[in-house]
């Protein structure tokens, strides 16, 4: 994996995370457990296909089930401010 080949960890909406946020929680407005898993399923192979790099890819989920499985509530490889909301709204 080169440099460029690596997980932003700096907030990478410019400080408008929180628009994306709220387009996040209005995806998942109506929707059961299943549909709202189901959605998050597709969502991410989605933004896979987008990214198009393994390496960037398993350092992604390396991080997110890190994440998970120390109970950390929020994304490590988001610390805009996203993150941090939903780290107040849960």
């Amino acid at each position: 994996m080169n440099a460029s080949e690596k997980i932003r960890r700096q907030d990478g909406f410019a400080g408008k995370g929180d628009d994306f946020y709220e387009a996040l929680l209005a995806a998942h407005e109506g929707l059961d457990e299943t549909q709202s898993a189901a959605l998050n399923a597709r969502l991410v192979l989605l933004l896979a296909n987008h990214i198009g790099s393994v390496p960037v890819l398993r350092e992604a989920l390396a991080l997110a089930r890190a994440g998970v499985r120390s109970g950390e509530k929020g994304s490590d490889a988001g610390s805009g401010t996203a993150s941090k909301n939903q780290n107040k709204q849960t």
